[in-house]
């Protein structure tokens, strides 16, 4: 017997209803029996975790449009973290902007109308990809339909209700360009399309047009992050291939952007009689625990895709993998973590919390050749974990309480089971000292933030080696180069002009990045440019340089 969902917008979604899907249970009526099972997994955390983990892994599920949504959809899909519209030439997301229970995710939007970028909900955005000169012609059908259907009793017009909707596990595009076709599917935590490119087809023709976008970035691994509302979308570089006798013959590919919003794939050479395969991987995923404040600050990847993202935390269960470095939640407020996830996004390599005390966050993460995680960030913790040998082992503000905060250099292995090292890295004053962005070179780390105070340490000969104009309001940027073993500083210095007493300005250097150029006086630098004003200057140091305001001194050190 078909199973039947009836959505409401009235309906108050329980757990049990959750588990019928899960289970798929064939006769809803069925559901209630299930309650006992779900409320003892509430109270257990690891059953409560499987059930969510094994949701994750269901199939997506695309319901045709018979009139639940804009007629211009031909199908739908919903899930906790965005809402899917596919029309014949476009997918919108319509991102949900927090975090969603994941069992209200099948009536997540359910509003029915097809989102745009006005009528989007503040937390969260719309992302558009349409498909630029493609067959308006095109065949769009469901493929691999479900045993289950979707029922809408909306209102109390019955002709408004909408019963045995068809589900599907995937969406396919016939002929969307010529020789081209194009299919639709994932799960619950990622979605996947693919194009299926006919022998004597030209691939190049495959073009997007992205909007909803306030940022598009492509990383060095040739991924792709879209920044909308509140989310961002990640898009995998493109896995493309052949086969041949059984085998598949990867084909050299990345995304090609055209101009500010537009898209396309660049191919190397490939065998134009046999069929070819462009399979991105598009993936949206929460991380968190079930307390009111997760927040992800900083996200680095490395060459195989992996994912490294670290931020802050007041959640005691924050997902945790067995044998990472510390699994338990040891603030009495909140603790920083660092969480590898693993390149389809379908899985934790490891995660681990990191900090004691009191307040510790992570504001930002760098990846080496070797897997080894390097965070940064601020600590109000006097006992936060360093290692023996490390250049500052124990918070120097306040006289050791640590009442207003030391910034920290923490290294973990590849595996997040131990520390390469930790160390604070701050003044001996009662002020707040920050990093907020790391960049390695040669084995060494740099370090950006802010200090407010002259006892920050900086080295002998150092670019700046006075707080100029820093009180309990006024802060200068500092720049730290840490030696590979993090036991000692190669330079340190602040960065900053006069913003007079209580002046309440803040120069920050938020980010960073080196290319190896080499200067002739390695360890004091020269500053170009003039101060004053808004003017941009410029801090040639070691292998970079620093580029910001005079007034608010928020920049990237980019290459000198």
């Amino acid at each position: 017997m078909k199973r039947s969902y009836l959505v409401c917008l009235f309906l108050c979604l329980t757990t049990t209803f959750l588990l019928s899907q899960s289970n798929r249970v064939p006769q809803i009526n069925q559901a209630a029996r299930a309650a006992s099972p779900i409320s003892a997994a509430q109270s257990d955390p690891k059953a409560q975790d499987r059930i969510l983990d094994n949701y994750g892994k269901l199939p997506l599920i695309f319901e045709a449009n018979h009139g639940q949504t804009n007629a211009r959809v031909r199908f739908l899909s919903r899930t906790g973290g965005y809402s899917l519209f596919l029309t014949g030439d476009e997918a919108v997301f319509a991102l949900n902007g927090k975090k969603a229970s994941p069992n209200k995710s099948r009536i997540a939007g359910a509003a029915h109308a097809l989102p745009s970028s006005t009528t989007a909900p503040k937390s969260g955005g719309v992302l558009r990809m349409k498909l630029l000169n493609a067959n308006p012609a095109a065949k769009v059908m469901g493929v691999d339909e479900e045993a289950g259907t979707s029922n809408y009793f909306i209102g109390n017009d019955p002709a408004k209700w909408r019963t045995n909707v068809p589900t599907y596990q995937k969406v396919k595009y016939e002929q969307i360009y010529s020789g081209i076709d194009l299919v639709y599917y994932g799960n619950q935590r990622q979605l996947e399309y693919d194009f299926i490119v006919a022998p004597g087809a030209d691939p190049h023709s495959i073009s997007f047009e992205v909007r909803g976008a306030s940022r598009i970035h492509q990383q060095g691994n040739g991924d792709l992050v879209f920044k909308a509302g509140g989310d961002e979308i990640h898009w995998h570089q493109p896995v493309v291939y052949q086969e041949k006798d059984g085998m598949r013959q990867e084909i050299v590919a990345h995304y090609a952007i055209t101009s500010t919003n537009r898209l396309g794939f660049e191919l190397a050479k490939y065998d134009a009689s046999r069929p070819l395969y462009i399979d991105p991987l598009i993936y949206s995923t929460f991380l968190g625990g079930s307390n009111y404040l997760d927040s992800g600050r900083s996200i680095a990847v490395d060459s195989e895709g992996n994912a490294y993202v670290t931020g802050s935390t007041t959640s005691a269960e924050f997902p945790t993998t067995t044998n990472a470095f510390q699994t338990n939640f040891e603030s009495q407020n909140e603790d920083a973590f660092v969480t590898k996830i693993n390149p389809d996004g379908s899985a934790l390599v490891y995660s681990t919390y990191l900090g004691n005390g009191t307040w510790n966050w992570g504001s930002g993460i760098a990846v080496d050749g070797s897997g080894n995680a390097y965070v940064v960030g601020g600590t109000f913790s006097p006992d936060f974990p360093t290692t023996p040998g490390a250049f500052q082992t124990t918070c120097t503000s306040d006289d050791g309480q640590c009442v207003n905060g030391n910034a920290f250099v923490t290294v973990l292995n590849p595996t997040g089971s131990g520390l390469v090292y930790s160390t604070y890295l701050g003044d001996t004053g009662g002020t707040v000292d920050q990093s907020f962005g790391i960049a390695l070179g040669s084995g060494n780390a740099y370090v950006v933030g802010s200090a407010f105070s002259n006892a920050f340490p900086t080295t002998s000969g150092a670019f700046q080696t006075v707080c100029t104009g820093c009180n309990s309001q006024t802060s200068n940027a500092f720049v730290s180069k840490l030696n590979a073993s993090g036991a000692a500083l190669v330079y340190s210095t602040f960065i900053g002009g006069g913003g007079g007493s209580g002046g309440g300005r803040r120069r920050v250097v938020r980010a960073l990045r080196t290319e190896g150029v080499r200067r002739q006086d390695d360890r004091r630098g020269r500053a170009l440019g003039q101060r004053g004003g808004n003017l941009k200057r410029k801090v040639a140091l070691d292998s970079f340089a620093a580029v910001g305001t005079q007034e608010d001194f928020h920049g990237h050190i980019v290459a000198g």
